[in-house]
């Protein structure tokens, strides 16, 4: 499924032609996962329907840092400086998953994410 993408702008100057879609996985519990998630079961969305966009909750293990300097050119705007790559700790693997595995958190992402660390003390079970 693919949705128009709400956050940053296409990056004029990129040697890539982002046309301002992001592609979300349908299968809530699929191999393919992201942290961005419709409001709706994607299931039961057509084409030109509404849907809210956001990440719920979510604790992760941070499975690989990546910086780029320059910036990464994405073919949006801003292009990312640093990027997080994470598992869901309740993710089956994610323990030994790799970043093939990981979705991405760009640091500097147009898109309105909240972060907070925690330490394993800190963990609910």
């Amino acid at each position: 499924m693919s949705i128009e993408w709400p956050w940053g702008d296409v990056d004029p100057d990129s040697r890539y032609g982002w046309d301002g879609r992001f592609a979300l996985p349908v299968e809530p519990d699929g191999r393919e996962w992201s942290l961005f998630r419709t409001e709706q079961d994607p299931r039961g969305l057509k084409p030109d329907d509404t849907c809210l966009v956001g990440i719920p909750e979510t604790l992760v293990h941070v499975v690989d840092v990546g910086r780029n300097d320059p910036p990464m050119d994405t073919g949006r705007l801003p292009r990312p400086h640093t990027l997080l790559i994470v598992l869901p700790v309740d993710r089956p693997g994610s323990e030994v998953g790799g970043e093939d595995e990981g979705d991405t958190i760009e640091l500097d992402s147009a898109a309105p994410i909240v972060m907070e660390r925690v330490s394993p003390a800190d963990r609910v079970s």
